[in-house]
Parts: structure tokens; sequence; C-alpha cells
């Protein structure tokens, strides 16, 4: 037809400017899947391959989009051809914003036609712009995974318990206000995702959803839920946390299965005996015991504020105008006082590292947190909201002042910041108030003198040099301006450190700027201390140098002879009509600003030493870190029991803010999916005082039965700043120009394995395992070895959504104590005993590590399975009993 004509030729031109023609497109064509979200141009090659290859991508089970894609709209029009797919995933947050956020995808709707993919099990619209759920969803006859999690959902359909078939429902993170009471005739529903919404009551068909096994309704705005969640015998965990709940049902306690009813950040002042006494129940963060304030009561009194505890996991809380206080995981505080928000407000916080696009320090600034985000932004609030941020303690960096910085989204500014100390923990925390929400770091700054200067003229001192002082004449400007003094000082020492002579004498650098672009009418006279041991008495003037530098400190002009040099006995006194940076020299030296220039860079970077460590029981995990080289022996100290390695790296130069990598060579390789991973290199942002830390595990592709691997990690810098100082790290040539250090890394020859040992693994001795069946796929006892592997210290959580009870997870880790390996095998083992029957324990296994948030384990037992499945049909090919393509066939699904 005329319209498939226009999609094909759509191709062509994607083609034209893709890097590759069809073999690249088609070599994302795997059996019957296609996993393309993971290329910026994913729908071109979808568009290319549905041309060239139309046969094969009708056959297609499993599909993956991302729906940031610019032609999601023209490959949409296509899907419903593919009447034997499974899976459909057209997620979005796949392409970040310049402050480093995930953009929701732009798909508002889908094609009426996707409502005739009879086969579709599982569909995933997350990270998207849906206002409303597209009403071909509910035509999908064998639907039993759906996902619209981060969209913007106000209702759901009145006949959404239609989806007779739905299993899993997550709804995350929209704007739902209620329920259909049709959500109850979904009778075989296990997961029922609803946090974060606005939800303020539930339906009493809710009880009906007999099958449920988890229920999370936290985030939302609940102040009681239905007796008919009694009815639910199935449930096994319910999430209530961060509610408006003043009353709970005390049949709750009597639910069979119950291992985990989360009250936390409640208004609970009273519960239920059978509740409060329950193992599994969590009621932190609510005013138990205390008696409901009378309306004559004073509100402004901060000691009757409900008080909300956020554990690690949790990243919202809602705000009523009664006010309340708000303590997070990572120790930043929040007060906001009655009447801050006239409507109850949902609050989303989260704390990221900088990235240095869009987080701009100025010369000489410090980072001293991480970014905390607050939204919505630009929430206007009708009182003060006061913030508490813990901060690295700037021990080093004297004459300076630390401040909260934020960002009002055209440029940042620094708040008016009052910092205190934690009497139990002695943490050091920044202290200050907003009517705003946005972004917020704390940084230490060059103190900053600041005076509002107005026609009749005024005076302005420097707190930390008191002998540097600017006067503003009568007349120097029509309108008031503001004016803002820094001053650093440059100690002799390390002058003659960088210049190696020992006659070179610096004044403090000072920096004057203002809020206007004009010019001053009148000249400004500033007064500056002569450089250390000059003096009016011995000064030679033609070894004295007056230097002008711009903002940015790229070029340095001696101005000497453009302005009248007066001296008393211990200053120097000029005048000027603009400001920027400026600076005395005493030296013999004749051309200055180019001495200047690089002394000036120099006073802005830090020595620093790379580690790079192995964990004493477990090599492949290694420990890279910059670390300034006067931390370098504590660091050291702390993890020498932990871990081995070479010596640090020789001392190298770094700026506060810059970009470098790690690459691991010769032999050793890592896992380059990481989000860190740029083209195969790690990526660090040094900050002098965070933690430029990260553990991470590497492998190799080397035989290591026979043989170590020797291998490297070696650093570079991410780009060479255009002002660095030659000297300031050794340098190679030619592409390894960047390179900072290298040191070395060593992965052991391989011990028999598990798998090749046929005595008792790790202490442990099971019979053969096989889960699962051959038409389906196997996971054998090597399999979950390879598994357990990677489990970590997620084993209890992974434990406890396999089925486990809290009683077996604690003899487990029991008796095991103090050794991981042995809990994670004695977990996984225990259960994969217990369920070797079920035809289901491998489904349930990926399920598990879905719930857990382990979607990297449940897509690795997916590959192990779907090969199981290959194998076995070949079998059956080679002896001939391999019947016609049924549809019962094409209805085994991946969940």
């Amino acid at each position: 037809t005329q319209k498939m004509a226009e999609l094909l030729g759509l191709g062509d031109k994607c083609r034209e400017g893709a890097l590759g023609a069809p073999s690249l497109a088609g070599s994302c064509l795997a059996n019957n899947r296609l996993n393309l979200d993971v290329y910026p141009d994913g729908c071109c090659r979808f568009l290319q391959l549905f041309e060239g290859r139309r046969g094969e991508v009708v056959q297609v089970e499993f599909l993956r989009l991302s729906s940031n894609d610019c032609l999601l709209g023209t490959t949409l029009s296509i899907l419903p051809h593919l009447k034997h797919l499974k899976s459909l995933v057209l997620k979005g947050g796949h392409a970040r914003d310049e402050f480093g956020l995930c953009q929701h995808g732009s798909l508002t709707s889908l094609p009426p036609d996707i409502g005739n993919l009879r086969c579709l099990t599982h569909l995933d619209l997350s990270f998207n712009s849906l206002s409303t759920l597209p009403s071909c969803i509910l035509h999908l006859p064998s639907l039993r995974v759906l996902l619209v999690s981060h969209n913007s959902l106000v209702a759901l359909p009145e006949d959404f318990g239609s989806l007779s078939k739905l299993t899993f429902f997550s709804a995350m993170k929209n704007q739902l206000k209620d329920l259909p009471q049709s959500i109850g005739e979904l009778a075989v529903l296990q997961d029922l995702d609803l946090s974060e919404n606005a939800l303020e009551f539930l339906p009493e068909e809710v009880g009906n959803l007999h099958n449920c096994t988890e229920l999370d309704l936290s985030g939302n705005c609940l102040s009681s839920i239905p007796d008919s969640l009694a009815n639910l015998k199935s449930l096994r965990r319910l999430h209530l946390h961060s509610n408006l709940l003043v009353t709970v049902p005390a049949s709750l306690a009597s639910l069979p299965n119950l291992s985990r009813l989360d009250l936390q950040n409640n208004c609970l002042r009273a519960v239920p005996p059978e509740i409060q006494t329950s193992p599994f129940v969590r009621l932190r963060g609510n005013p138990l015991g205390e008696t409901e304030p009378s309306p004559q009561a004073d509100e402004s009194r901060a000691g009757g504020l409900r008080r909300l505890f956020l554990a690690s996991g949790e990243d919202s809380f809602t705000v009523t105008s009664e006010g309340c206080k708000v303590v997070l995981a990572c120790g930043i505080h929040f007060y906001f006082p009655p009447g801050a928000a006239s409507d109850p407000l949902r609050i989303y916080f989260r704390t990221l590292a900088p990235d240095p696009q869009w987080v701009k320090l100025r010369h000489h600034d410090v980072l001293l947190s991480r970014a905390l985000e607050l939204q919505p932004h630009g929430v206007k609030f009708q009182q003060e909201v006061q913030i508490w941020m813990p901060y690295a303690s700037p021990q080093t960096l004297h004459q300076r002042e630390v401040v909260v910085r934020t960002f009002s989204g055209q440029s940042w500014s620094d708040l008016r910041t009052r910092l205190e100390q934690k009497r139990k923990s002695k943490k050091h925390v920044a202290h200050c108030s907003v009517l705003h929400f946005s972004w917020f770091l704390v940084v230490s700054r060059l103190v900053q003198n600041e005076c509002k200067v107005p026609t009749e003229g005024t005076l302005l001192f420097s707190s930390v040099d008191p002998n540097i002082k600017v006067t503003f004449p009568p007349g120097v400007t029509e309108e008031t301006r503001s004016v803002k003094l820094q001053v650093l000082p440059v100690s002799a020492e390390e002058i003659e450190e960088i210049t190696a002579d020992a006659g070179c004498r610096v004044s403090p650098l000072l920096c004057l700027s203002q809020d206007s672009l004009v010019d001053f009418l009148r000249p400004v006279r500033i007064q500056l201390p002569l450089p250390p041991g000059v003096t009016g008495l011995n000064l030679d003037q033609s070894r004295l140098h007056l230097l002008h530098g711009d903002l940015e400190g790229q070029t340095w002009d001696d101005i000497t002879s453009q302005v009248v040099l007066e001296f008393t006995h211990l200053y120097a006194v000029f005048e000027v009509t603009h400001f920027s940076w400026y600076w005395l020299w005493y030296t013999t030296k004749t051309y200055i600003g180019g001495i200047a220039k690089k002394v000036y860079e120099r006073l802005r970077m830090y020595q620093v030493n790379f580690i790079a460590l192995q964990r004493k029981k477990d090599p492949e995990q290694v420990l890279l870190q910059c670390v300034p080289k006067h931390k370098v022996d504590p660091v050291l100290k702390k993890l020498q029991d932990r871990y081995r390695g070479p010596e640090p790296s020789d001392m190298v130069e770094m700026f506060e803010g810059e970009q470098f990598f790690a690459a691991f060579e010769r032999g050793i390789s890592i896992d380059m999916d990481r989000p860190d991973c740029v083209d195969g290199r790690l990526s660090f942002i040094f900050y002098s005082h965070l933690k430029n830390m990260k553990e991470i595990y590497v492998t190799s592709p080397v035989d290591r039965k026979g043989q170590a691997v020797k291998g490297q990690v070696s650093f570079y810098r991410g780009a060479v700043p255009e002002s660095i100082p030659e000297d300031a790290s050794r340098r190679r040539k030619g592409p390894d120009s960047l390179w900072l250090a290298t040191l070395p890394i060593k992965l052991p020859r391989l011990k028999p394995h598990w798998r090749e040992n046929p005595g008792p693994l790790n202490g442990f001795s099971f019979p053969p395992l096989n889960l699962g069946n051959a038409e389906t796929g196997y996971l054998t006892q090597a399999n979950l070895l390879s598994i357990a592997r990677r489990v970590g210290a997620d084993w209890q959580t992974i434990g406890l959504n396999l089925g486990l009870t809290y009683q077996q997870i604690e003899r487990i880790g029991y008796n095991n104590r103090e050794d991981l390996d042995k809990q994670i095998l004695d977990m996984l083992f225990s259960w994969a005993q217990q369920n070797s029957e079920d035809p289901d324990c491998v489904s349930k296994l990926i399920t598990a590590m879905k719930e857990s948030g382990r979607q990297d384990i449940a897509d690795e037992v997916e590959t192990i399975i779907e090969l199981g499945r290959q194998k076995y049909r070949e079998s059956i090919r080679r002896v001939g009993l391999e019947q016609e393509c049924s549809t019962e066939d094409s209805a085994i699904a991946m969940m």
C-alpha cells in the first residue's frame, strides 16, 4: 500500500544516515528476539529489518524499543503485523537532559490494532507520557504482565478488570486518585504496585484479589484502608508506608501468609495490639502514644509535628498543611512548618553524584556533598522550608566558607548558610532555608564580602585580610549596584615550589565582581598589601608588577604602566574603573603574564595518587580510587585487612571536577554495559573531598585454568584542559598522551571449579539438580552456582521473595555467619531442593529476582532457559520428531 511504501522510504532515509547498512541492522536480530532499545537509532534499524527481512521480523516474539526514539510513531504502525509477539517493551528513560535526568518517552497512545496481538503476554510502557491507558490494551486476551509506571495516568478505565489473565500490574509513580471497582475482578493477579500515586481511598473490591501475594500502596494519601484487605489470604507483603493513615484494621495481623506489613511514616497514634506485637510489622515514624492536638494548641510548636524516618529504598514522602519533620537515610533533614503547604503535596527526592556538565564549580570552589534533587521543581511554599545537609568537613581548607548552592532553573546561586555540628555523631551539616525546590549541594568557596554601592559611595574591606580594601568615591555610579570581593592568600612557599625562584614574591590574589555590565563612572581606589618581605623602604619599583587577569584566569596582563601606583610602607594603592582579578608580583622575571597563568592554574590543582587493590577473598573484585596525596596512608591503613595490591601510583595533579578514566588492559576486562562505562573505560569525576572510588568485578578472556593473568589498569585524563600546565603530570606522546598512571592487576590461576569437583560444594553436599523440564529448559547445579556468584548482599531479600520464611533466613544466616558465600549457597540450594518437583520453579526464580531488584540475574536465567529450549528443539529436529508449529507451542512465553 501507499502507506507502507512511505514507511519503507523512511527506512531508506534512515539507512543513508546510519553507520552501517542492512548488515548492521541485521546483526540485531537474534532468533526470535529484537533488542533495539540499546541503540539510539533502534527504530531506524527496525524499519530497515522490516524492509529487508520481513519474513523473519513478523516471526519475532520479543521486541524492545526506546520510546525516546524520534521514529517511534512510524514504527508503531508496523507492530500489529507482528502476530507472534509475546513481549513488547516501549520504555522511555534512555535519553537524558542536560542535568543527567532520565527523559520520559514521547508515547501518549497506541494504535488500536495493537489490541489484535493475541499472543502478547508482557507489555512494558514505563517512563512515558501516557495520561490515559490506551483502550486497545483492554483487548489483549493473553496479557499477563502490564507495566505503566512513571507516566501521568490520573485514572484507570472502568472496565480494567476485563484483563482476566493479568498476574502482574505496576502503575507506580503516576497521578492516580482512585481505582475502578472492577479491579477486584482480576482474579489471578499476584503482584499489584500502585505506589507513589495520589490515592485517597481504596474500593472494597480490592479485597477480592484472593491470589495477590504482594500489594504496594506506599507513597499515597490514604487515611484509611478497607477491612476487606483481611480477605487477601495469599498476601505475603503489604506496603503502606508514607501515607496519612490514622487507623488500620486489626484483622491484618491474622493474614496467614503475611511476612511483612510496612506502616512506617503514617499518622498512627495507636494501633491494635495484635499488629503492634507482630514481628513482621514496621511502625517507625508514627506518633504512637501521642495525644491528638486540640484545635487551640499552638500549631507552630515544632515538638508536636509528625516525624518521618525514610529508609534507604524510599524516594518520596507526603507533606500536609500540618507540617512535619523528615529524616532521610543519608542524613539529610527537612523541617516543613505548619502552613508551608496548603494542600497535601508529594515530595520526591534523590541524591546523585554531580555531573560537571551541569554542576558548574567556580575557580577555587571545592565540592563537599552529593547533589540533592527535590521535586516538584519550582514548587513555592507559603513558609520557608529548612534543610540540613551533611558535608565533608574541609579541615585542610583555610580562610574559606561553606555554603549551600542551589539551581534556580537558569543559574546557580549561594544561599545564606549556617554551619552546625551534630553532638553525638560529630558530623558537620549545612543549614539553609528555602521557598522553592530544585537542586542543592554544599561547596567550600573563597570567603565572599559584599556590599551595595550607592551614589554616595562606600568602603569595602576583606574579612580574610583587613589590609585589603576598596574605596568607592561619591558619584561612582548612578544606580546602586552590588559588589563582591574575594581573596586567595598565596604563601611564599607555594610560589617558590611552583616557580623554583626563591626571590619571587606575590601578594594575595584579589577578585572583584559586580552585578552591572557598566564600568564605574569614577575610578575605584584599591589597596593591596605588598608581597611578603617587601616594604616601601626596600622596594625596587622595577621588579614590582601589577597584573590584571580575566575572570577565568586565562590571560594575565601587566598593567603597571597603565595605572598610577602609590606606595606606603606596607601597601600599594591604585585606581581602576572595571573589576576582575588583581595581583602584585615582585620578581626579576620579565615576562610575568605567562608565569602568572601557570602559577594560577597550579594553585587550582590537587596532588593525587591512584590505588588499585584486590579483595583478598575474591581477587576478581577490584577497588579503584583516586586519593589526595595527604590521605593516601590513612586510606590504605583502613583497607589493608581486606585488600591487597601494588603500591600507589606516582603523584599526578588534577583539577576539582576533572573527568578521568580507568581502562583494564592486557587480558583483564569488565562489563561494558555498565552505565559508567564509556568506550570500554570506567568514567570518574575527581572531587578532592568526596570518595573517588569504585569497586567492580573483572574477568578475563584468557583461560586461567593453567596460568594466572598478569594484567593492568591504566588511568587517563578525560580531556586535557586548555590551561593545564605542561608539567602538571607525566605525559606520553601519541595516542596515549592523556595517560596518567598504570598499576598491575593479577588474576590468580583458577582452582578446580565447583562444577568440576565431585566433592562437597564449598562445604555443602547436594544431590544433582535439574530444575524445570526439557521442553522449557533446565537449570542445572552448575547454573545455580553461576547465579550464586552474582547474588551478593541481596541474598536475604531474594530468599524471602523465593518463599523462604523469616525463620529459615535467620537460621541460614546464623549457621553460616561471617561467610557470605555459604549463606548464599545455603539459601539458593535449600530453595532448589524444596521446589525441584515444581514445574514453574524457574519462572518463580525469575520473578523473585525481578522483585528483588536484580534484573541482571533474571536476564541471565532467561538466557540460560532460552538456550535450553533451542537445544531441545534442535535435538527433536535431528530425530525428525518436530511437528508443525501449533498455537500451543507459540503460547510458551517468557513470563
